[in-house]
């Protein structure tokens, strides 16, 4: 018998969960994964997939006989509820602040009894978010970031995204969307205020679809936009920052840290 505390067979509905697990080195504990993980690369080729981000392969799960299953935000309640029925003991997170994230991945090493690493592997995070938030600290300029999760409609940032382009030393163009928690909320239904509002940084990360800075720069009204004019439009790959876990508090802030500061030095 396993002298090991916590779950000991975890189905995992979303990547981050997954990361987190694999950077704490409690990966055996992984039963099952979402079919949109590319983090750790690893991950698909040893794990099972058995769910999107909507739906999942209830029998499969069940057949997987997991003592623990790991799910995010509402979205999946519909999930949650159907292997709550089989008896399945199921945690959705919902965290959507960077304090958040940093209180799921506590809590979620805590639960595989990971305490130590966890400690040693956040304290680096909080570190370099320390180390980011100084360097944009001492900028003489914050530029203008529009960051957009979708193209049609338009819709902007997630709260932990527009808290991290602050990090990095940008300012949200639509603070106010990114108290939205979902997306149908964050659409920006008159296009023409993300020109008004002038951007000096636009940051691309469709959901998994591949970012067109040209068809962005084509926009009716757009040549006009101090984004477009200086060639400053960029995507960050959906996994690196729209995931709220490990992903998007390292390479995430990271690549929009040197796209702030590739900006400022051009403007210095």
């Amino acid at each position: 018998m396993s002298d090991r505390k916590g779950p000991q067979r975890i189905v995992c509905l979303t990547e981050e969960t997954t990361e987190w697990l694999y950077l704490l080195g409690q990966q055996d504990r992984i039963v099952g994964i979402s079919g949109y993980t590319v983090r750790p690369r690893r991950a698909r080729e040893e794990k099972p997939k058995v769910s999107a981000f909507l739906s999942a392969k209830i029998d499969k799960i069940l057949a997987l006989e997991p003592d623990c299953v790991f799910g995010f935000s509402d979205l999946q309640a519909d999930i949650a509820s159907a292997l709550i029925r089989h008896g399945i003991q199921v945690t959705v997170f919902n965290q959507r602040s960077v304090d958040e994230i940093f209180s799921m991945l506590w809590q979620v090493a805590a639960m595989v009894d990971a305490r130590e690493p966890a400690e040693v592997l956040l304290a680096g995070m909080r570190e370099r978010l320390d180390e980011i938030r100084a360097a944009a600290a001492a900028l003489p300029r914050r530029p203008r970031v529009y960051f957009e999760e979708w193209d049609e409609p338009p819709i902007s940032c997630i709260r932990w995204v527009s808290e991290l382009v602050g990090i990095a030393g940008g300012d949200d163009c639509f603070p106010e969307l990114a108290k939205q928690s979902l997306g149908k909320d964050r659409i920006v239904r008159d296009a023409p205020e993300i020109v008004r509002r002038n951007p000096d940084i636009v940051v691309g990360s469709w959901c998994g679809k591949k970012f067109r800075p040209e068809r962005v720069a084509a926009r009716p009204g757009w040549q006009a936009v101090n984004a477009v004019q200086g060639a400053q439009l960029f995507e960050i790959k959906s996994a690196d920052i729209l995931q709220p876990g490990p992903a998007a508090l390292t390479d995430g802030v990271a690549q929009l840290h040197r796209i702030v500061m590739d900006w400022a030095a051009r403007h210095a």
